[in-house]
């Protein structure tokens, strides 16, 4: 048996946006403890906690895990990067602010395919009790008193709202509130950045809670293998970094896995539990033969429009040189600064065609444009870039462990584009995009298409462009998912316990059955609000019908 001192009552793996706000509710009466392992190292990167930094450490390989999926043809034959954050905070220190919780027919989707507790009304008060909304808000559907702030953007742009015009002579509405009674429309986007600084959850969560004496956070702290006792959680085997001593902790109430999409399944592989015929491939003994461990994964594909500019200043010329130098004063100044801003400044929300089911298309606009569509290289021309998503892919793939090295990245396969539907509302996607970059007040500052070229006018030529450009939103989910135990891929129930064992749950964008229309990180911060809940007992809250 482990020291005492390596003894707590939760074990909590992975200090993403999931792992913070759990280790925060669960010692915040005082009645636990709790040990949290992070993989990574400490977020003391100083870009890690200003905005525009995400172009020096969103790559950065000491902080992230670089994913790549599998080739195929749909995606031309490339593998597809996805780097996802590896330090306190997760992804929700790399990456792109945006907060959006999606459509309550997600929700109650999930709720349908035998998830009871998860409808829409049901987990309204947890996205409500997590955030701090700052400015005019609807009470309604949004919180006040959470430790997550939430705020519209400061800063504007001619070519944004002019975006945002054109979007609206294309039909969709300019309003506030993409998170409230309605998602269609477009606007600028909101974001946990406050005063020019990422407040991420390590930041928002993590850092008050650590002042508490029944928390202990270990960074460089790699697991490696859960515990068992015949089929209960006991604890997790991990190093202290790479090539560093083993060692172990246990716990005395449960052992929840908050890694991630990538990862949580892995540490389950390794750990012998999942589907039988990978284990025997791995030479990992079966502790529960689980076949959904690692299925149903997947990403929002990202299709981004590029279009030189005329007339404008764009990001491509002010974030260089003596123009940077001007930013940089405005941000010490603490006033609206590109350093302060998301990768994605301005949103749109749209039907790929009139008989959708609620809306099915993400825009993300920026006044600027990156070599080869990917976020980090600007371009050296002044550029725009309109970049999209199929909100709720059909495609579902796989994440599966290679070896039984524990810092060997899965096999990952999202199987971009790989549905019917997916293309065609890729195909719907771009022909909005340009239309939209074409019209109005937006086609004033146009000079010729980038990407896709003008010479792309049919659908296979637009399917071409998006096999050929597409990339990751970094959305990666869906690989542990929730489900009743008569579903045959499902790998937990409705309170996050892994099906057939004890102590031992899930808590992470994992567990999401099917996609949520958006980005993922304020629903995963909602599934960890609702699973501190769930973990210590409590009744609750009241559902909430604000229609």
């Amino acid at each position: 048996m482990s020291d005492a001192s390596d003894e707590f009552d939760y074990v909590i793996v992975g200090a993403g946006a999931a792992g913070c706000l759990l280790a925060h509710r669960l010692t915040e009466d005082g009645r636990f403890t709790v040990c949290v392992l992070e993989s990574g190292p400490p977020d003391r990167h100083f870009f890690l906690h200003v905005p525009a930094g995400f172009i020096h450490v969103g790559y950065h390989p000491k902080l992230t895990w670089g994913f790549t999926s599998e080739p195929t043809p749909d995606t031309a034959g490339r593998g597809v990067k996805a780097f996802m954050g590896r330090t306190l905070g997760g992804s929700s220190s790399i990456n792109g602010f945006n907060y959006t919780r999606g459509l309550p027919l997600d929700y109650d989707g999930w709720a349908a395919l035998g998830n009871p507790g998860w409808s829409y009304a049901e987990v309204l008060p947890y996205f409500k009790r997590t955030e701090r909304r700052v400015g005019e808000f609807d009470p309604r559907y949004r919180g006040a008193d959470g430790l997550l702030p939430i705020t519209d953007c400061d800063w504007r742009h001619p070519l944004c709202d002019a975006y945002i015009e054109s979007a609206r002579a294309c039909g969709l509405p300019s309003h506030v509130d993409y998170n409230a009674a309605s998602q269609t429309g477009a606007g600028y986007y909101q974001r946990w950045i406050v005063n020019g600084w990422r407040v991420s959850a390590a930041k928002a969560f993590l850092r008050p809670a650590m002042k508490r004496r029944n928390l202990d956070v270990r960074s460089d702290a790699h697991a490696t293998a859960v515990t068992f006792e015949g089929t209960r959680a006991t604890g997790v085997h991990y190093l202290a970094g790479r090539g560093g001593p083993k060692r172990a902790v246990r716990a005395r109430r449960e052992v929840i896995l908050s890694a991630g999409a990538g990862n949580t399944p892995k540490l389950l592989q390794l750990s012998g539990v999942g589907p039988a015929a990978l284990l025997a491939e791995l030479g990992v003994p079966v502790v529960h033969a689980l076949p959904g461990v690692g299925e149903n994964l997947r990403d929002h594909y990202m299709v981004r429009s590029i279009v030189r500019v005329q007339g404008a200043t764009t990001l491509n010329s002010t974030a260089r040189g003596w123009r940077l130098g001007i930013e940089i004063a405005k941000w010490l100044a603490g006033r609206p600064s590109v350093l302060a801003i998301s990768p994605s400044v301005a949103f749109g929300f749209a039907q790929s065609r009139p008989d959708a089911v609620g809306t099915d298309l993400q825009f993300h606009f920026s006044p600027g444009s990156y070599a080869s569509g990917i976020a980090g290289k600007l371009d050296d021309f002044p550029g725009m870039t309109l970049g999209f998503y199929q909100l709720r892919p059909q495609a579902a793939g796989f994440a599966r462990a290679t070896s039984t090295d524990p810092f060997a990245l899965p096999r990952v396969q999202p199987y971009y584009l790989g549905h019917e539907e997916d293309r065609r509302v890729a195909v719907a996607g771009l022909r909005l995009a340009r239309k939209i970059l074409h019209t109005g007040a937006l086609a004033r500052f146009g000079v010729c298409d980038e990407f896709p070229p003008p010479t792309a006018v049919t659908d296979d030529e637009l399917l071409d462009c998006a096999r050929l450009r597409g990339g990751t939103a970094w959305h990666y989910m869906g690989t542990c998912r929730m489900g009743p135990a008569t579903d045959p891929l499902a790998v937990v129930d409705a309170d996050l316990r892994v099906h057939g064992l004890q102590g031992l749950r899930v808590v992470d964008a994992s567990v999401m059955p099917t996609m949520p229309s958006g980005n993922t990180g304020a629903p995963t911060m909602m599934v960890a609000e609702k699973a501190a809940d769930l973990i210590l007992g409590r009744t609750p809250p009241q559902a909430e019908h604000p229609q």
